[in-house]
């Protein structure tokens, strides 16, 4: 029996064994709070989640959210103790790394600030234990059908066989989110992700926006698809006109985007295998003070060499210049240097809970060298993207034939 199944199953027992002389505020927390088939969901686990969620300013972390996950995961581990599948110590060691490494963390310090801030290793051992052998469940039932062609490649790439390309016409939504708002912001933006028209799109667009196009309601011009962040491409891809993709959490804010047209061209695709650019952080955040220091800036500078210049003297944290593979640059940062030239700049993001502004500049794009590996993690978006179906398809099917009781 897994550990989720040994968390909820104790606490059961727990609450029976302990009848009238355990307090009623505990007896509530550790009492089952739903039933899933033959197993229990505790509102500890539930008060976890939102704890974690929180901590991780995930978008959508609210109660009725956390629960619908929470029967999810008990669906899934029930399919994979069916086909008899477990995690080793080093498979567990592995997920755990992996999931910290997106915070810039080890393992171990990731479980040591969730414990500092109320959330047990055991829960963070079960959300990685469950997705780990969830997804190897779905691998060995269905990785036959992963086989992905060449056709399939060349559109996700944006280009045909004869050097012909795909372009999109895109509407974009970028909310700031700083601690204090995030669950109205996660509201606004489920909201905004059920908009059935263009015009909706964008009234929500003026409405919260950050970016420079908000005034446009959020429309941006035609872009070539190969210029866009690897991970935004699949996701547009999926989407038909007038559709808009579910809230992506970025730091200190909640992006969402409409794809409004999309066709093939017969214009050359260009990759890029590096893209330089540079960040200067302002004090201030999104406060008039912050985007007055922006507008200054803006006017003693022209290329990235300049900011040099200006941070002179200044501690050293405060200007960042790199250049790395589209797929390794952060996923706000991605999405604002796909819209600018060398050269331009956005001040759309911020860091630190909101109070320090980005000031993002282009240096300079480098054309990729090597095609075949840009075809190779086209390969593997669309694996994953495949998995997915195949995973959501069959957790339909398992919800459908589930028992599921609120006590």
């Amino acid at each position: 029996m897994s550990r989720l199944k040994r968390l909820g199953t104790a606490a059961a027992f727990a609450v029976l064994a302990a009848g009238a002389g355990m307090p009623a505020v505990a007896q509530n927390l550790f009492a089952p709070a739903v039933l899933v088939n033959d197993d229990v969901v505790t509102g500890y686990e539930i008060e976890q989640r939102l704890q974690f969620l929180t901590l991780l300013n995930a978008p959508g972390a609210t109660r009725d959210a956390v629960i619908e996950t929470l029967i999810d995961e008990r669906l899934r581990e029930q399919a994979v103790d069916a086909a008899g599948l477990e995690i080793t110590p080093e498979g567990l060691a592995a997920g755990m790394s992996e999931f910290a490494a997106r915070a810039n963390l080890e393992g171990e310090e990731m479980v040591s600030r969730l414990e500092e801030a109320g959330v047990a290793r055991e829960s963070f051992e079960d959300f990685i234990s469950i997705g780990v052998t969830w997804r190897d469940l779905i691998a060995a039932r269905f990785g036959r059908r992963l086989e992905i062609s060449e056709d399939e490649i060349d559109r996700a790439l944006g280009s045909t066989t004869d050097s012909g390309g795909i372009r999109v016409l895109v509407s974009e939504i970028i909310i700031p989110a700083p601690p204090e708002q995030r669950e109205e912001v996660n509201a606004v933006a489920d909201q905004i992700a059920a908009s059935a028209s263009a015009e909706e799109f964008s009234e929500y667009a003026r409405r919260y926006s950050a970016t420079a196009t908000r005034d446009q309601g959020g429309r941006l011009p035609w872009q070539q698809l190969s210029n866009l962040p690897p991970v935004l491409r699949p996701l547009l891809l999926a989407l038909a006109p007038g559709e808009v993709t579910a809230p992506i959490a970025i730091p200190d804010a909640v992006a969402l985007f409409q794809l409004r047209d999309i066709e093939e061209t017969g214009d050359p695709v260009e990759e890029y295998a590096a893209i330089e650019y540079a960040t200067y952080y302002l004090p201030g955040g999104r406060s008039q003070a912050g985007l007055n220091a922006a507008s200054k800036l803006r006017a003693r500078v022209d290329i990235c060499d300049d900011l040099y210049g200006v941070a002179k003297g200044k501690p050293e944290e405060i200007l960042e210049r790199q250049s790395l593979p589209p797929g390794e640059i952060p996923q706000d940062i991605a999405i604002e240097l796909s819209k600018l030239d060398p050269g331009e700049v956005s001040t759309a993001l911020t860091r630190s809970g909101g109070e320090t502004l980005v000031f993002l500049m282009l240096c300079g794009r480098t054309s990729v060298i090597n095609e075949e590996v840009a075809r190779e993690d086209a390969a593997a978006a669309l694996r994953e993207r495949t998995i997915n179906t195949y995973a959501q398809s069959l957790l339909a099917q398992l919800r459908a034939d589930a028992r599921i009781v609120f006590p």
